[in-house]
C-alpha cells in the first residue's frame, strides 16, 4: 500500500506519518524540510527565491518518489509531489511571485516526472483552519516559519480545497483537524486509526 498524507503547513503531516509508520508497519517518506537551501530565504523573499526553491523540492521529491515509493511495497509519505505543483507552486504564480516563464518550466518538469510515479493507493488530506495551523507552527518552533502570513496560509487552505475538488489519482479521506489532538490524546488517536482501518489501512498495509 501506498498512502500519501496530504495537508498545509503545520497541520499535522509528519506526526500523522510517523504513527502509521510505526502502527501498521509501513516505510515512512518525510518531507525534506531542513534540507531545502532555500527555504529561509525564500520565506523572507518570496518572490526571488520562489523558483528555487520549488525546483528543489521538485527534485527531492522525484529523489524520495523513485527510489523509496516506487520500489516499496507498504509505504507511507508525507506530502506529496502533487501538492507541490497543485498548491505551493501554483500559489507563487498566481500571487505573482513567480513569473509565467518559470512556472511554466515547472510545470513542464512536473508533468515530465508524472510519469515515473507510481499513484497513492489512498490520500488522507489533514484539513484545518488558520488559527489551528499558526497555533501549531508555533509550537514546532522554526525560526523562518514565525512570520508566515494568515493570508498565506488561508490562500494554500483554498488551493487545497480547489486541488482536492479534482483529485481522481486515488481514493481520499478528509480528516478535520480543528480540536483534533492524536499527538497528545489517546483518545483522539484511537478514534483517527480506528476510522482509518474502516477505509482499509491495516487491511491492505498487512496485504
Amino acid at each position: 500500500m501506498y498512502l500519501a498524507i496530504a495537508g498545509n503547513i503545520g497541520v499535522g503531516k509528519s506526526r500523522l506519518t510517523e504513527l502509521v509508520a510505526r502502527r501498521y508497519g509501513l516505510e515512512p517518506v518525510y518531507e525534506a524540510v531542513d534540507d531545502n537551501p532555500y527555504l529561509a530565504d525564500f520565506y523572507q523573499d518570496m518572490s526571488r527565491y520562489a523558483f528555487h526553491s520549488q525546483m528543489f523540492f521538485l527534485a527531492k521529491r522525484l529523489e524520495q518518489h523513485v527510489g523509496s515509493v516506487n520500489g516499496v511495497r507498504n509505504v507511507v509519505q508525507d506530502r506529496t509531489l502533487y501538492e507541490d505543483a497543485a498548491i505551493f507552486a501554483r500559489h507563487l504564480f498566481e500571487s505573482g511571485m513567480m513569473s509565467r516563464r518559470d512556472f511554466d518550466s515547472y510545470q513542464l518538469m512536473v508533468r515530465a516526472a508524472s510519469q515515473a510515479l507510481r499513484p497513492p493507493d489512498l490520500l488522507v488530506y489533514l484539513r484545518a483552519s488558520v488559527p489551528t495551523l499558526k497555533s501549531r507552527i508555533a509550537l514546532r518552533g522554526r525560526d523562518y516559519e514565525a512570520d508566515i502570513a494568515p493570508e498565506y496560509l488561508q490562500s494554500l487552505n483554498d488551493l487545497y480545497e480547489r486541488w482536492l475538488s479534482g483529485y481522481r489519482l486515488s481514493e481520499t479521506l478528509i480528516v478535520e483537524a480543528d480540536g483534533l489532538d492524536f499527538v497528545n490524546r489517546s483518545h483522539d488517536r484511537s478514534w483517527l486509526l480506528g476510522w482509518l482501518e474502516q477505509h482499509g489501512l491495516g487491511a491492505q498495509a498487512v496485504s
